[in-house]
């Protein structure tokens, strides 16, 4: 069924009855020519993207629990193209968009808002590295507006603007930056996939790679053994596990990034607001809740839930910045599973196994990436060959020296 406005008019007059499944849960196959492990974000969009610009068949995606229970549905939802760095930029952009287009693509609805993004800046130093951000962003094509103190009031008035100890220089405003749902996302990829064939299989973990001669062969899960001729691992924070079973060790830790959001309230923040003097960054759902989030837990961990230290750190940059949000109440909060990599930048890649790809270290830009991850890993599992905008995303880098060291991303946070 291709969803309208008319179908969702027509369904609630008659009761919501003629709804069907958005996808179809088969049975695993035997083999497939291609498996996808994880089910998130990069996961559905890769086998998406496979299916649609590859016409590829035979795809499975295999995730240990339901679709969209990982990173995808535990993050803060920004979408933006604001980096720096070359190999960075252009992937980002490329990005960027995709999601202009995403919702008439994928015929699903996944609230993407360009609600506009503001990095605040606090001294000299931090206006000139903006500065040159911005640059960087207009040359590669995007949009970058650098305000002055005044310029920022206009647009946020809320802020502690008499805040001596961090006082507001200034800002850069990304006007196409924005939000998305980000559980919409997963769902949308998932309905497209499933819709071009591609086997979706939850409730399914992997288990065991099997690996003979330096070649892939195939994979033990809890459903029974599944042979593949290319396999890829987009498993987030569980990277570096997944990859020993293939006797690879991966240049990744993984620590919990924490979010927030409070109670529902009356629209006040229309934009993405990051803090420059403390990690912390916020937006308003449509909902009304306050969403926020700032640095990882600087412990490795595999728990997907995080500590007081770090809750207490960041609700203090949040008054630091705006002490109006002071009274909200915070319902809840969750935990994601980082996977950092020493430079803060992706890996889309060739293994040393044949026929075995990783997608991995997305860092704190895992969410915003979701759509080209998946076309730029569609295109390396189809030809081959690495994309041209994830060309610098190589595993091999970190022994090489050619490091994308994207300062702004957090990723120093990583040596820790």
């Amino acid at each position: 069924m291709r969803y309208s406005g008319l179908q969702v008019l027509w369904e609630g007059l008659r009761g919501n009855r003629g709804w069907g499944p958005a996808w179809t849960k088969p049975e695993p196959k035997p083999a497939y020519d291609i498996v996808i492990i994880g089910g998130g974000g990069h996961g559905l969009s890769t086998a998406y993207y496979l299916a649609k610009n590859h016409g590829l068949k035979n795809i499975a995606v295999l995730e240990k629990g339901y679709l969209g229970g990982g990173n995808i549905g535990r993050n803060t939802t920004i979408v933006r193209a604001n980096y720096f760095l070359p190999g960075n930029s252009e992937f980002y952009s490329h990005s960027l968009k995709l999601w202009e287009g995403l919702e008439a693509e994928l015929n699903y609805n996944v609230m993407h808002s360009q609600r506009g993004l503001i990095n605040l800046f606090h001294s000299d130093g931090q206006r000139d590295a903006f500065a040159r951000r911005g640059n960087a962003m207009i040359n590669q094509g995007d949009d970058a507006i650098l305000l002055d103190r005044e310029g920022v009031r206009a647009h946020l008035p809320y802020l502690d603007f008499e805040n001596h100890r961090f006082p507001v220089y200034g800002g850069l405003l990304h006007p196409r930056g924005g939000t998305a749902r980000h559980d919409a996302v997963a769902w949308g990829y998932a309905r497209a996939a499933s819709r071009l064939g591609v086997d979706l299989i939850e409730n399914c973990e992997v288990t065991g790679i099997t690996v003979n001669g330096g070649k892939l062969q195939g994979l033990t899960t809890t459903r029974g053994e599944i042979g593949a001729k290319k396999v890829a691992i987009v498993v987030a924070g569980r990277s570096g596990q997944v990859a020993a079973m293939a006797g690879l060790t991966l240049p990744i830790e993984s620590h919990v990034l924490q979010a927030f959001v409070t109670e529902g309230l009356k629209p006040c923040i229309d934009h993405v607001v990051s803090f420059g003097m403390g990690h912390f960054y916020i937006s308003q759902s449509d909902k009304g809740g306050l969403v926020f989030g700032g640095d990882i837990d600087f412990h490795a961990s595999y728990a997907a839930r995080g500590n007081l230290p770090m809750m207490e750190h960041v609700m203090e940059a949040g008054m630091a910045l705006m002490p109006m949000i002071g009274r909200a109440r915070v319902l809840r909060s969750w935990g994601g599973i980082m996977d950092m990599s020493p430079d803060g930048s992706p890996v889309i890649d060739r293994t040393p196994v044949d026929g075995l790809y990783i997608n991995c270290g997305w860092n704190y830009g895992g969410f915003k990436a979701v759509p080209a991850s998946g076309w730029c890993l569609a295109h390396l599992m189809a030809t081959d060959e690495s994309h041209e905008v994830a060309r610098r995303f190589r595993l091999d880098r970190f022994a090489t020296g050619h490091l994308l060291d994207e300062e702004g991303t957090g990723s120093q946070h990583n040596l820790h």
